[in-house]
């Protein structure tokens, strides 16, 4: 029996999320600065370049944590305990999977990265001896996508939140201790995640250990079920590629931005920050409206479905007025202190209105994300993200030669408008299924 939805309810979901979101670029500094003691170039630019392959792998496979959260809320909804534990395994069996297959085609990846990333010899050669640690730990690391997917499910997101805290702590500390006592370098960064990302594996399947009951996480017959087997895989893959339409997105952004000049460019990388952390604020509450409407679907329950579409997305909402506010009133400071290039503080300035207007804009995108991949309606977020994805290029031909940089943030605004809107035309097919 699932508690009675409330805004409490709500928030006590989306908050541990928030503050995990918040740890997140703290390791990034941490590595960074520790690695930066040692008063070379070389070792810094090699653990900046790895970091970016290796986070690449794993947010390639983020499908694996969405698919897993609407899945697993939808059998919590319906009541099936022996799917909610099956979707476990299945989630932990591929993860491992895909992490092994990744360490077996280790030489060829890391070749096809670096031509793709190219840098210097010295630089190369850092950062090969990096991936070729880091890889180790990417059975752990995309498994445990899968446990964070299943435990948001079960609206245990303070368990999410412990377990993020201890992985960073131990890579933390770690990374003290391997670079500057013991100065093994760029390999002991390495090593001091793949310990942390095992060793949040282990706490992982700790936390998880009450879907391993004696009667259920044994049904290899219903975990193996084809049936089953081909809407997970149909879900990832439909996540997979919209999450690939939504990078490429970003990236032609930022190789266009980068056709003017270094101010323009390092300005819009500057300004693209503010949108990563209203993107971090809002993801509390679009994985709340994952879980809870998965859970309504799941039950069958359209009015519980209306309503949690109506209180997440009224949290939403207050949260990006209260950004844009922030942006408006403190966006000068938050350019001051990320850059003390004047020539790029100016940039900014002229272009930061933008950033104020994204937030109010891309809610209706953030908080319908998290409404789909809940219902699960996966080809829908796929299909009207290859029109929003195809409405924003249109808009790039015709805005970007006559407006320039103004153009290319318009066409971001559109792509965020045109995304937000195809989805709320689909969005009557999900209530519809809940009868």
């Amino acid at each position: 029996m699932q508690p009675k939805l409330s805004h409490k309810r709500v928030l006590s979901i989306a908050i541990p999320i928030v503050v995990s979101n918040a740890t997140i670029p703290i390791l990034g500094v941490v590595d960074t600065a520790v690695i930066g003691q040692l008063g070379q170039a070389v070792p810094i630019g090699a653990v900046g370049i790895g970091a970016i392959i290796i986070s690449a792998i794993y947010w390639l496979f983020g499908f694996l944590r969405m698919g897993t959260t609407g899945l697993t809320a939808q059998a919590i909804g319906a009541g099936d305990r022996t799917e909610t534990s099956a979707l476990l395994i299945r989630a932990l069996i591929i993860g491992f999977a895909i992490g092994v297959f990744f360490i077996a085609v280790q030489l060829p990846f890391l070749w096809g990265a670096f031509q793709l990333a190219p840098a210097s010899i010295e630089v190369e050669t850092l950062a090969r001896n990096y991936l070729q640690i880091r890889i180790h730990s990417a059975p752990a690391a995309i498994a445990i996508l899968g446990i964070t997917g299943w435990l948001i499910a079960k609206e245990r997101t303070r368990a999410v939140l412990l377990l993020q805290l201890c992985m960073n702590g131990v890579n933390i500390v770690l990374d003290f201790f391997f670079v500057l006592q013991l100065g093994w370098g760029v390999e002991g960064v390495a090593i001091a995640t793949l310990i942390a990302e095992w060793s949040g594996l282990v706490l992982g399947l700790w936390i998880v250990r009450d879907g391993f009951n004696e009667i259920d996480w044994k049904n290899w017959i219903q975990i193996f079920d084809s049936v089953r087997l081909w809407r997970m895989a149909t879900v990832n893959r439909d996540i997979m590629i919209r999450s690939f339409l939504l990078e490429a997105g970003i990236v032609i952004f930022m190789f266009l931005g980068s056709s003017f000049d270094d101010a323009i460019l390092a300005a819009n990388q500057v300004l693209l920050q503010l949108i990563n952390i209203t993107t971090y604020a809002l993801d509390g509450f679009a994985l709340a409206a994952e879980t809870l409407v998965g859970q309504a679907l799941g039950a069958k329950n359209r009015g519980l479905l209306r309503k949690s579409v109506v209180i997440t997305s009224q949290w939403g909402v207050v949260l990006v007025i209260l950004m844009a506010a922030s942006f408006f009133v403190f966006g000068d400071l938050f350019i001051h202190t990320m850059t003390t290039a004047q020539d790029v503080r100016m940039v900014c300035y002229e272009y930061l209105p933008w950033i104020v207007i994204v937030p109010l804009v891309g809610v209706a995108a953030w908080m319908l994300d998290g409404v789909f991949i809940g219902a699960t309606r996966t080809g829908d977020m796929r299909n009207m993200m290859f029109v929003s994805f195809s409405i924003y290029l249109v808009a790039l031909v015709v805005l970007l030669p006559s407006f320039g940089n103004h153009g290319l943030w318009a066409a971001m605004i559109i792509f965020y408008i045109v995304r937000g809107v195809t989805l709320g035309f689909k969005y009557h097919y999900i209530e519809s299924s809940a009868d």
